[in-house]
């Protein structure tokens, strides 16, 4: 289930992994002019973001494994429904969804990183209704 405490909400719904309820980044991620943009502190239960300059650097790592799920995904799914591709046409479409993504897996990769670190704290999270 998907809920407030778990992992899985903080990440997914890119929400403060300490209360859950604060934005974690300034702006949607598709907002191309602050896009992946993280705030400096939640505006929830003030929780700072970061806990060293170039915290989110790590997330690059992340970053990868997300883009090659994603492309296992789009390779798995073209299995699946039997699509008669070729190669250069499957590798067109996993690029295609990719570079669609690309927003979305920088945004849930930061996120992801930030919750490696930080823990739900269901006392803060009731606090701050």
């Amino acid at each position: 289930m998907i809920g407030k405490g778990s992992k899985l909400y903080s990440i997914l719904f890119l929400k403060c992994p300490r209360c859950h309820q604060g934005a974690f980044l300034e702006s949607h991620p598709y907002d191309l002019g602050q896009m992946n943009k993280v705030r400096e502190t939640c505006p929830k239960c003030a929780l700072k973001y970061r806990i060293e300059p170039s915290f989110y650097y790590g997330s690059m790592y992340v970053s990868y494994a997300v883009g090659v799920a994603v492309g296992v995904a789009v390779y798995m799914l073209i299995l699946i429904f039997g699509l008669d591709l070729g190669v250069g046409a499957i590798f067109g479409s996993i690029v295609g969804v990719l570079v669609l993504l690309m927003p979305w897996i920088g945004a849930v990769s930061k996120s992801i990183w930030a919750n490696f670190f930080f823990k739900y704290d269901r006392e803060i999270a009731n606090q701050v209704k």
